[in-house]
């Protein structure tokens, strides 16, 4: 392969909702919040402003990320779930073509299927439970307390060398100069995954102190017509929204303002960094998050939900091209959906895309910075406490939103008059939409049966059970070692708590390794 082939560095973070970028104004339904690393980002990249994730939900919208693949078709059900390792994903596709594809930080992958097709992984949550470190320093439960989670806000209590941000970042960095140092002239694939602004909503001082207690916006909307909607109700009981005060809930969202600003300082340290030791030549640069936040909206926490907070993420594709020519700050509000990131990065790097994607490849928007035609959007949601009544489909299709669910009232939403989704045209006789709501209603019913979720979940549940992780849980995060042992992260270096000393047997999915010498053999 030449190596005029691009690298590919993707920056993931977890819980990032659209509405929270500083470059975003308030009558795009922006907060004021500062964020100058994305935001200059956002100036030198195509920027699509109407980006869905595939699931509003961490487990599952990463494997349909990875995978280019719906939920339904990628296993994608919830937190529990495990990637089968038969899937074809992003850095396997790569991986054929002689990249040399790298993960770092947190994935959320169950089970004994922790690489994902990736070649390698230095550091992450090794262990396929929560990556999160609590805070103050003990374990969350499962599933955790959600009032604690709400009421522990504010400064961090972990030095910030030892927060797993600060980790991702050195981590990712040495990765990068090692990989230099064995091939400089292979190209690479790097996922960068961030564990913030998800819980714990705590961050350094310097960002707690600007936003508490006198510079906490208020959520962007209170409510509307569905705030007794099923959906809505057991979210707001499970994540316990209901029992908080309005000041705890203001508390709340300071706490999201600074991890949110927190982790825009990380990022721009990391890309500085990078920048500054020559990785960011000839580099795509994709800027995402898994899924939104709620942070109060319609008195609600988390995601799950089909609100814009929840399902809309900011992303960023940056070229090359648009660093040397001084950017091509090109805003696009075509909507699109995360399983186009897949297809989109064979046609950037002219590779064939394997069959079966869900996606579609938008590689001429980004070259050109032109709308690409308008498609619906899917968002899934299969995984809901245990009560499969509330399982949805949600359609993004021009100005409409309509959201089906197995057995609870239909929604629609005109986003164009309606963007904070207050009125639902679904139970409005008198609404000028109903012919849009009975064709949207006839998309989902030609696209989507439950009884067929129904079989294939049973199956990939059971392909789960032959993978469940035999080694134990171990703390958030943990460090593959040169000597391949897996130990705890935040365990003492020379007395570690050692997860396995025998990954090939630890994990299914567990790549092959190349020798030392056979990766310094250019002599």
């Amino acid at each position: 392969m030449q190596r005029c082939q691009p690298n590919v560095l993707v920056v993931l973070t977890d819980q990032h909702s659209f509405r929270y970028v500083g470059c975003r104004d308030s009558d795009q339904g922006g907060q004021s919040i500062e964020t100058p690393t994305l935001d200059q980002l956002a100036r030198t990249s195509i920027r699509f402003e109407t980006a869905y994730c595939p699931v509003p939900l961490c487990t599952p919208s990463r494997y349909a990320l990875l995978s280019g693949r719906e939920a339904k078709r990628a296993g994608a059900w919830n937190n529990d779930s495990v990637l089968d390792p038969e899937l074809t994903t992003i850095p396997k596709t790569l991986s054929n073509i002689e990249y040399k594809t790298y993960l770092e930080g947190k994935m959320h992958f169950g089970g004994q299927v922790q690489f994902g097709g990736f070649d390698q992984r230095t550091y992450g949550d090794l262990t396929g439970q929560s990556a999160h470190q609590a805070e103050p320093p003990r374990p969350y439960g499962h599933p955790p307390d959600y009032r604690r989670l709400l009421a522990e806000v504010g400064e961090t209590a972990i030095p910030e060398s030892l927060l797993q941000e600060t980790r991702t970042v050195e981590e990712s960095i040495s990765t990068l100069r090692e990989h230099r140092h064995a091939d400089s002239e292979q190209p690479w694939f790097l996922c960068a995954s961030f564990s913030r602004p998800h819980w714990p909503r705590t961050a350094p001082s310097r960002f707690v102190d600007e936003h508490w207690p006198d510079n906490v916006p208020e959520p962007t909307v209170s409510g509307g017509d569905t705030d007794d909607h099923p959906l809505v109700t057991a979210c707001a009981e499970r994540t316990a929204s209901s029992d908080l005060s309005h000041a705890e809930m203001m508390r709340a969202r300071s706490g999201y303002f600074g991890a949110v600003e927190y982790i825009d300082e990380i990022i721009g340290d990391f890309l500085l960094r990078l920048d500054d030791s020559g990785f960011l030549e000839n580099t795509i640069i994709i800027y995402t998050s898994d899924h939104g936040e709620l942070a109060g909206e319609h008195g609600l926490w988390e995601k799950r939900t089909w609100h814009e907070a929840a399902t809309r993420v900011p992303l960023f594709v940056q070229l090359p091209s648009h660093r040397e020519n001084g950017g091509m700050p090109e805003r696009l509000h075509t909507p699109v959906s995360l399983l186009d990131l897949y297809p989109t990065l064979c046609g950037l790097l002219d590779v064939e895309q394997p069959n079966g994607l869900d996606g579609r490849d938008l590689s001429d928007a980004v070259r050109t910075g032109t709308e690409p035609d308008s498609e619906p959007v899917v968002v899934d949601c299969f995984g809901m406490f245990g009560n499969d009544d509330l399982h949805y489909r949600m359609v993004r299709d021009g100005r409409y939103k309509y959201v089906q669910f197995r057995d609870a009232p239909e929604l629609l939403f005109d986003l164009e008059t309606d963007p904070l989704e207050t009125s639902n045209l679904a139970a409005d006789a008198e609404a000028d939409a109903t012919d849009t709501l009975h064709r949207l209603r006839e998309t989902v019913n030609e696209s989507l049966h439950f009884a067929d979720i129904d079989r294939r979940r049973e199956q990939d549940e059971q392909m789960a059970s032959e993978y469940r992780l035999a080694t134990p849980k171990g703390g958030p995060n943990q460090y593959h070692m040169s000597d391949g042992r897996v130990i705890d992260g935040d365990t003492l270096l020379y007395q570690p708590h050692v997860i396995t000393d025998d990954p090939t047997a630890a994990y299914h999915d567990y790549p092959k390794q190349e020798s030392k010498s056979s990766r310094s053999g250019n002599d």
